[in-house]
């Protein structure tokens, strides 16, 4: 059990001779409170649960469990409508420290791109590429699982 602590921009510059790394993910929900989320990335499968967000946005207890791409195909034939569909890009962050996942939205999403750095503690600094934009962390526009029921394409 752990506890996730990261924070969300908006990518507003060119990010990918930066890349060192890029995944394909397909995910889904079958629960939104606590969230329930099965997610194909590449040759795997993953069965995640999130507990509520803290008054921060930026915390809050995740469990994830590798599971084979069979079950999570099987998972995501109950899960709710919707999918979400992303490219994940690794990006090395200038402080040595740190590695920026940028997604990369497809679908419904088309045109989004954002990126998150996972900290140690809320107050850790850490250096902003000049390709990130604008804060998003806890906005709830700009989570997975709400995306999926009100796209980018619709806000």
């Amino acid at each position: 059990m752990s506890q996730e602590i990261e924070r969300k921009f908006i990518v507003r510059g060119d990010f990918r001779a930066e890349v060192f790394q890029a995944t394909h993910i397909i995910q889904g929900y079958l629960s939104h409170g606590p969230s329930v989320r099965v997610r194909i990335r590449g040759n795997s499968g993953y069965l995640t649960i999130k507990g509520p967000v803290s008054k921060s946005g930026m915390s809050r207890f995740e469990w994830e469990k590798e599971i084979t791409v069979d079950e999570a195909l099987a998972l995501l034939e109950l899960a709710e409508p919707g999918r979400i569909d992303k490219t994940r890009y690794l990006v090395k962050n200038t402080d040595g420290k740190h590695i920026w996942e940028v997604d990369e939205f497809h679908g419904d999403n088309e045109g989004l791109v954002m990126a998150e750095i996972e900290l140690s503690d809320e107050n850790e600094p850490f250096d902003k590429p000049d390709w990130i934009g604008e804060e998003v962390t806890g906005d709830p526009r700009y989570y997975n699982s709400m995306l999926i029921k009100k796209p980018f394409k619709k806000q």
